[in-house]
């Protein structure tokens, strides 16, 4: 799930929000803002049983991926949009 915030300026905080077990393992967002790095955004587990981490993105459209533990890609069926590259926000 994606959770948006507006802030001052033309940027977005962008929250990227996962249940516990969805997977299990690890796992980072990985896009165009952090140059396609695992680990780098890593989702924290919570108390509340979520994982989240928050990104603070310029406006236009970027390009993102989950990637879990063994290499597992997957998309987020919340996102703008989601096509054969991966998952879209338009901000």
């Amino acid at each position: 799930m994606l959770k948006r915030n507006h802030l001052f300026g033309r940027k977005t905080r962008i929250t990227f929000l996962l249940p516990l077990d969805q997977p299990y393992d690890a796992v980072s967002v990985v896009g165009d803002f952090n140059d396609w790095s695992p680990g780098r955004h890593e989702l924290r587990r919570r108390r509340n049983g979520t994982r989240t981490v928050s990104v603070i993105l310029p406006q236009g459209v970027h390009r993102f991926r989950y990637l879990a533990t063994g290499g597992v890609w997957f998309d987020d069926e919340t996102a703008d949009a989601i096509d054969h590259d991966g998952s879209l926000i338009k901000l």
